[in-house]
């Protein structure tokens, strides 16, 4: 069995058992989840399960990821992200487009895991 990445669209006990895999294995917990008010998703990576910390460039390089997603929406006529935050250990993103949502995620966890 692969570990999963992230989790997209589950329901809450999947979360939770994924969040304790995530302890477990020292892996980041990234979830992704459809915001009803526009379509597209709320992405959350969540770091204390692990033992990693977002370092300033792993920062710069999450908002470059911001900057390519608005770029992206932009082009396809779709609102901007709606908002996102970055800290040390928890960042979110809202309004990543499905298209985008797959390399997104993949991209998040991947950053944490070649540090």
């Amino acid at each position: 069995m692969t570990f999963p990445k992230y989790l997209g669209d589950s329901k809450m006990f999947e979360y939770d058992k994924h969040y304790r895999d995530c302890q477990q294995f020292d892996k980041p917990f990234i979830k992704a989840k459809i915001n009803p008010q526009h379509g597209n998703y709320f992405v959350q990576i969540d770091l204390m399960p692990c033992n990693y910390k977002l370092s300033k460039s792993d920062e710069e390089r999450l908002e470059k990821m911001v900057e390519i997603e608005n770029n992206s929406l932009q082009s396809n006529s779709e609102p901007k992200l709606q908002g996102f935050s970055i800290t040390s250990e928890l960042a979110w993103f809202d309004g990543v487009s499905s298209k985008s949502l797959d390399s997104f995620c993949n991209a998040l966890y991947d950053m944490t895991q070649n540090s």
